[in-house]
């Protein structure tokens, strides 16, 4: 019996592994990773440094553990050169591998933005564990990181690090904090809260260059004004990883196109998490994985599930400011009715009906999720 091969070892990955084990423990099971392959929670890597945690600390179990607990086979550091769908194998050099069921949960990579200067090759990014520590690794005895980018994980690590003892300077085009999911009302008040910890605003303008400068880095932003760091950090987004996909046939668009059952355009081949796009959407979150690794395992296991996602309201990681978001639907149609007061802002995005399609909440405000979640439509019914 050829194995179920699942491509990726984040949380889309093995919560697929795990949710398929509860389902079926006899089907030989292989997770091959071009990582190190240790199961961590990824939302810990933006708050780690405030809590004194090692990245050694964050993993919670090694590959040798996953392959025990999975009663499979963990492959870390394993590149997968090409995939035959036609033939349902894999090229990893010159071994091949056959698959009964493909699983490709590859994750997505963090852009990079087309900045010159003689440092620009040395600017971090956190995407996974291995990064997290090279970038801890960087930062041990700094005093002053740049952060590139003012949206989700650029606010959380802002947070973080100035939480630590860092001076934060953010530098973004947008001209407020998380302006993709934030009213301007509550992207100001986080704004003042991080700023409140010591967090220098760069906003409405972008780094032009990163050079080299004693043992440091010098910034030159467009708007003609210059700053000074030990470390460089670009949190600008991510890209669903895409190429071994398309390279096999397999269709992609933003992400690599799933139905609703995560089915690729490929026979036995599904997707999952921040490389796919179901339905039209890319959700890199929590939630939506954990929806889609348990459908998914329920279809390995030979019961084809169709996904469905709730409404999944995000929890932003800035303690400084405690921020929820149910970002509404792209392209539906409504208004943002902004209530703020001193300790929080409470933003509904409201249909002409009055029907709630989405919400912001800081601060204070954040006490009100609950009443306010059940009453959001569901983002795939």
């Amino acid at each position: 019996m050829h194995p179920i091969i699942i491509i990726g070892s984040g949380l889309a990955g093995y919560n697929t592994a795990k949710e398929l084990r509860k389902l079926d423990t006899a089907t030989p099971l292989v997770v091959i990773a071009s990582d190190s392959s240790a199961f961590y929670s990824k939302p810990m890597l933006s708050n780690a440094i405030a809590s004194k945690k090692t990245p050694a600390a964050l993993a919670l179990n090694t590959p040798e553990q996953m392959s025990e607990q999975l009663k499979g086979n963990v492959r870390a550091g394993t590149c997968v050169d090409a995939i035959d769908t036609a033939a349902h194998t894999l090229k990893i050099g010159d071994e091949t591998l056959h698959y009964s069921k493909l699983v490709l949960a590859l994750g997505a990579d963090q852009i990079r933005l087309p900045i010159s200067g003689s440092g620009a090759a040395d600017i971090q990014t956190v995407n996974d564990l291995d990064d997290y520590a090279r970038f801890r690794s960087a930062i041990d005895g700094k005093k002053r990181v740049a952060i590139i980018g003012a949206g989700l994980i650029g606010c959380e690590f802002a947070n973080d690090l100035a939480a630590g003892g860092y001076a934060v300077d953010i530098i973004d085009i947008a001209q407020q904090a998380l302006g993709r999911l934030l009213p301007a009302e509550g992207g100001a008040m986080l704004k003042d809260k991080l700023s409140a910890l010591g967090v220098q605003w760069h906003l409405g303008t972008s780094v032009q260059s990163v050079d080299s400068v004693d043992g440091g880095y010098s910034l030159t932003l467009a708007n003609g004004a210059s700053l000074q760091a030990d470390i460089v950090l670009s949190a600008v987004g991510l890209k669903p990883r895409t190429a071994l996909a398309a390279a096999a046939g397999i269709k992609v668009n933003r992400g690599i196109v799933a139905d609703r059952n995560l089915a690729t355009s490929a026979p036995n081949v599904y997707t999952l998490g921040d490389c796919a796009e179901i339905e039209g959407m890319v959700m890199p979150y929590v939630m939506p994985i954990m929806h889609a690794s348990r459908a998914l395992a329920q279809t390995l296991a030979g019961k084809p599930t169709a996904v469905s996602f709730p409404a999944m309201p995000v929890m932003v990681k800035t303690p400084a400011c405690p921020t929820i978001v149910a970002p509404p639907a792209i392209g539906a149609a409504g208004t943002w009715q902004v209530e703020a007061t001193a300790d929080g802002v409470k933003s509904l995005f409201t249909a002409a009906d009055g029907k709630l399609l989405g919400f912001a909440l800081n601060g204070a405000a954040t006490a009100e999720r609950a009443k306010l979640a059940p009453q959001l439509p569901a983002v795939l019914a």
